[in-house]
């Protein structure tokens, strides 16, 4: 599909924002475009010190400037809000978009962030952690991995998918449970304890695995690179009944070398002569838009230039709405059926795509597992370049083929078919007997399964695991992309 979705907005004067659009984000993640909207004035040239230049007043001021001019819900902005009342950007933008979040169209999707971390992720993955993705289960006091990335040291130290963290320390001199840290400050206390996202960072964590073998390790956050598709589990050909199906794996959307894993794991399943798909994104919260519109050209064999979704901003920039075509993929499939996995941390482009298929499959497809995080919405990123400040705001509302787009309550809602089942943290991914690629095949070979219930809010839902990924007040870069991320 065409890299650049949206025209040149228009320039501000006295040096606001100026130069050209470039990421346009659907998740609490986004899309590579052209360039990001970047400040002008008063920075790498103007000869102003970087104290001075980096001032709160000025960062407020620019994001003020952003929302005003580009969000997209320009009548639920709390206009009132008096911006020499905060010190920090982050504090004022929640502030101001406080009215869209009580409606629930804005849930913590407009944020400040680094540009620097930010591009490092999109371009090559870089994160750094101990590279485990954690959950605590809000009933028992307990925290699980969800997952772990193979490049990272929580992986090379033992660490996988089911397995407990007992207890976190500096050092072995002073652990303290996690069911201490959760019951006297809840899982902030946990995070608090996991200490800083930066390289170098060292934690004593005492954790068992699924074999039941207990450790006690003193180990190093580094920098890692994100793998969007694993190379255990992330591509496989599951044989049910003798029927072959498709499945998918995708942890992430953010880095862009994610539409060539994609387009490597559709040559399989074209190869193997795939018509029936499982997809999983159950954590996955989003991320870039072009790897969004790749992975659906990758299921539009016989739908070039058919709508493949569409691009609605505010109504002063409705000049900038674009619609978005199949284009050619060269192992493009056309999907009869798709069984998509996910929770309430499946999010954005996840969403997008689930959606943006929704007019040509049909009855042909489900939501297995859990409501969604319901996002139809995505960011832009505008840039304050001197202060190393990129503002994610709210812009846009993505639609289908259709013109359907209002899912704020989640997925369940809109697809054809749903089918309950839990997310089965101790047995591995690609695994049929798991509960929810179970579940998936039953609905791929015509078996009966329960719709999800609760419908419409994730809140509600039977099947909705207690197990909710932890998340820090201030996330960092990748750790907005990639829910639970440590």
């Amino acid at each position: 599909m065409t890299a650049t979705r949206f025209a040149r907005p228009t320039l501000y004067a006295r040096g606001a924002l100026s130069t050209a659009l470039a990421f346009a984000l659907v998740a609490c993640g986004g899309e590579g475009s052209s360039n990001p909207i970047t400040a002008g004035g008063g920075g790498s040239s103007g000869g102003t010190s970087g104290t001075d230049a980096c001032s709160a007043s000025q960062q407020i001021n620019f994001a003020n400037d952003v929302l005003n001019e580009w969000y997209l819900f320009p009548d639920l902005l709390d206009n009132a809000v008096n911006a020499a009342s905060f010190t920090d950007v982050q504090s004022y933008l929640d502030a101001r978009v406080a009215p869209a979040r009580a409606q629930s169209v804005d849930k913590g999707f407009t944020f400040a962030t680094s540009i620097q971390e930010e591009n490092e992720l999109i371009n090559s993955g870089s994160s750094a952690g101990f590279g485990i993705r954690l959950a605590y289960d809000t009933a028992n006091n307990r925290v699980f991995l969800l997952e772990s990335f193979e490049t990272a040291p929580g992986f090379a130290a033992g660490m996988d998918r089911g397995t407990e963290l007992l207890a976190i320390g500096i050092d072995s001199s002073n652990l303290q449970t996690v069911a201490s840290l959760l019951a006297s400050g809840g899982p902030q206390a946990v995070i608090n304890a996991l200490g800083p996202a930066d390289a170098g960072v060292t934690r004593v964590l005492r954790f068992v695995t699924l074999e039941g073998v207990t450790s006690e390790l003193a180990i190093t956050k580094t920098d890692f690179a994100l793998d969007p598709i694993s190379d255990r589990y992330g591509t496989l050909i599951l044989d049910d009944g003798g029927k072959k199906v498709g499945y998918l794996n995708l942890r992430t959307f953010i880095v862009s070398d994610a539409a060539d894993q994609l387009r490597d794991a559709f040559a399989e399943f074209r190869q193997e002569g795939v018509s029936e798909l499982i997809l999983d994104l159950r954590y996955n919260g989003g991320g870039l838009v072009s790897v969004a519109d790749t992975m659906g050209d990758l299921m539009g064999a016989g739908r070039i230039g058919q709508v493949w979704s569409e691009t609605v901003l505010r109504a002063s920039k409705s000049s900038e709405n674009s619609t978005e075509l199949f284009q050619n993929e060269l192992n493009a499939i056309q999907p009869t059926k798709i069984a998509v996995i996910g929770t309430g941390s499946t999010a954005s482009a996840s969403e997008l795509v689930t959606n943006s298929m929704i007019p040509y499959v049909g009855d042909g497809m489900a939501l297995v597992g859990s409501n969604t995080s319901g996002k139809p919405v995505g960011q832009f990123g505008f840039d304050l370049a001197e202060c190393d400040l990129r503002i994610r705001a709210v812009t846009f509302q993505t639609l289908n083929a259709d013109g359907n787009g209002d899912y704020f309550t989640g997925l369940a809602s809109v697809m054809p078919n749903t089918c309950q089942a839990a997310d089965d943290i101790f047995t591995p991914f690609g695994d049929p007997s798991e509960s929810s690629i179970a579940r998936a095949l039953d609905f791929l070979g015509g078996r009966t399964c329960t719709p999800i219930t609760g419908g419409t809010t994730r809140t509600t839902q039977s099947v909705r695991t207690v197990r909710e990924p932890l998340r820090p007040e201030r996330p960092t870069s990748a750790q907005y992309e990639v829910p639970g991320l440590f």
